[in-house]
């Protein structure tokens, strides 16, 4: 889970004579990563596409451009077919001829219909000034402005200018200044007035009737489109099964004839490299054999084994431009006779040199380009869905661990502890398992997976809350309370919940035990990023990676370890030595008796190991305890290897990062409290004197009017009000609560994402690996042959 996949690398060598047969074989089993001849070898050049790839491209690109022009989609998908040459040849012409005359016919009326609504719209405002065309223009003696504007302006303007004879027409905001003047004077005139000139459409006509021949026209070439639209819906229908099958049966065509771009060939042989995972290369040495038989050569000339964090390489790569042997040839056409038993014998993948020096195979083969192994991440089913999330920042490289299980174990338990309600966490089940069965992307199935897991623990806290949508009558029903057991009290002889969130008064010792459990959750968390980075560091050896990853991981614990210790209490606060205590026990911080305890543990700090006592004055002394000491070894480490940025990172990261955990508690408490908000809103609370909400609508006897925080709407006296107060108590009830099942996905969600992201991620991952995508394609609309 924590490695990729391994994977071996292997050559395929032979004759051009079976070279389609090797094409179909690989193509099938979808197994070989392959890798591009990067053109490095003397005497070899990369192949010629089989003939056909040119018309089958061709085709493939018709098919693709008919998709587009009639929005065909997966889900227009019929039953698998067949499609033949023939039918690719004459189908595929008809239909792209009848497509292309609807699709021209579609354009033409678009442009005409654009034409048409744009000379309606200049038109209108010539029908809202209700002037015939011919007169607002031709005039000898009389210059015309129609315009859209503000008529007292323009007459203001007119009347302080020099136009001294003038008439302006005005309906609405659309007018027509007459003037006995120059044209330039008149729209000089109008210059300072609020006016905006419109040109005069061609024609003498009447504005209103010749807007209405236009309608006309537009409605026609409307009713025109829609005509062609039904057309193409039609064909649509009809051919998209086809065009889907099409695309598919020529996309694994154009692959298998442009495959040997990838080869390095001669005029008699070719050589094929790629990855494939391990387990898969018995059944894939054995297919081709059956597919070309001793006419083609498989070898594995690498196996990518984890050496210290890194595959073992068993063949160098040379550099790009590097010859290889002057017998190579030779040799990988001699090889298309089959292997001796010499051979085979050195086929076995090789260890590398020790000098580093170029080792080459039974076929005296070296890597013919980029030779880092694709990334296969290895795990269950059910962590599937986390590698989506992983991915967001990168793919892992094959050389690093996969964090995705430990993002598997984490991630639901942080989201599920801070939102932490039965019908919060069914809500977020149900709507993970819609993601996954409404979508056909791979991405959003697994966001639905996340969220079925994520909400799993929601619910599971919930219970343990004993919390419904904030309210805590579960909790009286599955866990009791002091009058009575409830269904799962009666097992454990239990009254009320097992834990609170610690937001009602009466628990705020909760609350502080959440925080100093989300520091602790912190420091398990970092410890283990910075052991994964310990085992990624093991490639520089042992000490180097003491030094890399196992300082932090030294002076991280040490830091926690005396901030728990019983020493320099003034400066460390109570809760830290009685959240986890038992009842009676004394407190260290105030050398009083325990008297609530979160979760019973019987911890009330470290005591401190006395390795020497140094008197400095009366009544103090220097108190130097093993944590103490870790601290100073572990920062001096940190500085060794870091340098002086080790000094502010020893803070930043070894005390501030773990604090920054504590946005689990402080996450809980909001959400708790929204909740709590809407609730108390709708049904009314009351605090009573030992720090306890109590929702007035749950209880059996009236409530005293002095702890009344609000009496909630659903409470209200009176029919009519009664009425409005459960009308919008309901309103209320589901907005809010809706609320705050969003916001639980944008604060817990991201909050739990981010310290995934940062901190987490920060301490050990770099990414970047390559995917894994084998050459062949996965039919999903037409069936094999």
């Amino acid at each position: 889970m924590l490695r990729p996949e391994q994977m071996s690398r292997v050559s395929v060598t032979g004759s051009k004579r079976v070279m389609d047969a090797v094409i179909e074989a690989v193509h099938d089993l979808r197994l070989l990563h392959v890798t591009e001849y990067d053109g490095s070898w003397e005497g070899f050049e990369p192949g010629d596409p089989i003939e056909g790839a040119e018309s089958a491209s061709q085709k493939l690109v018709t098919v693709r451009s008919l998709k587009s022009i009639l929005d065909v989609d997966e889900e227009d998908a019929g039953p698998t077919q067949l499609v033949t040459e023939e039918a690719l040849d004459e189908e595929l012409e008809e239909i792209r001829t009848e497509v292309n005359d609807l699709d021209d016919r579609r354009e033409e009326l678009r442009d005409e219909l654009r034409e048409v609504e744009d000379e309606i719209d200049t038109l209108d405002p010539f029908v809202q000034l209700g002037i015939d065309l011919d007169l607002l223009k031709g005039y000898e003696t009389l210059s015309v402005a129609v315009g859209e504007g503000d008529a007292d302006e323009v007459r203001e303007q007119l009347a302080a200018s020099d136009v001294d004879d003038y008439e302006v027409f005005a309906e609405g905001d659309v007018l027509a200044a007459f003037a006995r003047a120059d044209e330039n004077d008149l729209q000089d005139a109008l210059v300072g007035a609020t006016f905006t000139g419109l040109d005069v459409p061609e024609g003498d006509v009447d504005p209103g009737e010749y807007r209405d021949e236009l309608e006309g026209r537009r409605q026609q070439l409307e009713s025109d489109l829609d005509a062609v639209e039904s057309e193409l819906d039609d064909l649509r229908a009809d051919v998209s099964g086809f065009l889907l099958a099409a695309e598919e049966t020529l996309t694994i065509e154009v692959q298998k004839r442009e495959a040997p771009l990838t080869f390095a060939t001669t005029d008699n042989a070719f050589v094929a490299e790629g990855w494939i995972p391990t387990e898969h290369y018995g059944q894939f040495q054995s297919e081709l054999s059956a597919a070309a038989g001793d006419s083609v050569e498989v070898e594995e000339l690498e196996r990518a084994e984890y050496d210290e964090g890194h595959h073992e390489e068993t063949e160098p790569i040379p550099e790009a431009g590097s010859e290889v042997s002057a017998d190579f040839e030779d040799e990988a056409e001699e090889a298309t006779a089959g292997p001796t038993a010499d051979e085979e014998e050195e086929a076995e993948p090789r260890e590398a040199a020790p000098d580093g020096g170029r080792v080459t195979n039974a076929s005296g083969l070296v890597s013919m380009g980029d030779d880092e192994p694709p990334t296969v991440q290895d795990n269950p089913q059910g962590v599937k869905p986390f590698e989506a999330l992983v991915e967001v920042i990168n793919r892992p490289q094959y050389t690093e661990l996969d964090p995705t299980f430990i993002f598997f174990l984490t991630f639901p338990i942080f989201f599920g502890f801070m939102i932490g309600d039965l019908g919060y966490g069914l809500l977020y089940m149900g709507m993970g398992f819609w993601l996954m069965k409404s979508f056909d992307s791979d991405v959003i199935k697994s966001l639905g997976g996340v969220g079925v897991w994520a909400g799993g623990f929601t619910a599971v806290f919930g219970v343990l809350y004993g919390e419904f949508f904030g309210l805590h009558q579960l909790g009286y029903v599955v866990w009791g309370t002091e009058e009575s057991a409830g269904i799962v009290g009666q097992l454990f002889g239990m009254h009320g919940p097992p834990i609170h969130k610690g937001l009602q008064p009466h628990y705020i010792y909760y609350a502080k035990a959440w925080l100093l459990l989300s520091a602790l959750a912190g420091v398990a968390h970092m410890v283990i990023g910075r052991a994964l980075d310990f085992v990624n560091n093991l490639e520089h050896g042992v000490s180097e990676a003491f030094l890399e990853s196992g300082s932090w991981i030294i002076l991280t614990i040490s830091i926690w370890w005396w901030i728990l210790t019983t020493t320099a209490m003034a400066a460390k606060p109570p809760f830290l030595f009685s959240a986890f205590a038992e009842k009676g026990m004394t407190n260290p911080a105030t050398d009083e008796a325990i008297k609530n305890v979160a979760i019973p543990l019987g911890f009330n700090g470290f005591p401190v190991i006395e390795l020497f006592r140094v008197p400095i004055s009366d009544g103090f002394s220097l108190v130097v305890g093993a944590a103490l000491a870790m601290i100073f070894v572990g920062l001096a480490l940190v500085i060794y290897a870091e340098g002086g940025i080790g000094l502010i990172e020893s803070i930043t990261q070894g005390f501030g990062h773990v604090v920054s955990y504590t946005r689990i508690g402080a996450v809980t408490l909001a959400k708790a409290g929204m909740a709590l908000a809407v609730n108390l809103l709708v049904f009314g609370a009351v605090l009573t004197e030992e720090g306890e909400f109590h929702l007035i609508f749950f209880m059996d006897h009236a409530p005293d009017p002095e702890q009344v925080v609000f009496s909630g709407l659903v409470n209200a006296e009176g029919p009519v009000m009664m009425l409005l107060g459960v009308l919008f108590g309901i309103i209320l009830l589901v907005l809010g609560h809706a609320l705050v099942l969003v916001l639980g996905i944008t604060s817990a969600g991201l909050q739990a994402v981010r310290l995934e992201y940062v901190e987490f991620f920060g301490k050990f991952f770099e990414g970047g690996g390559k995917r894994y995508e084998p050459f062949g394609h996965e039919r999903t609309h037409t069936a094999d042959e």
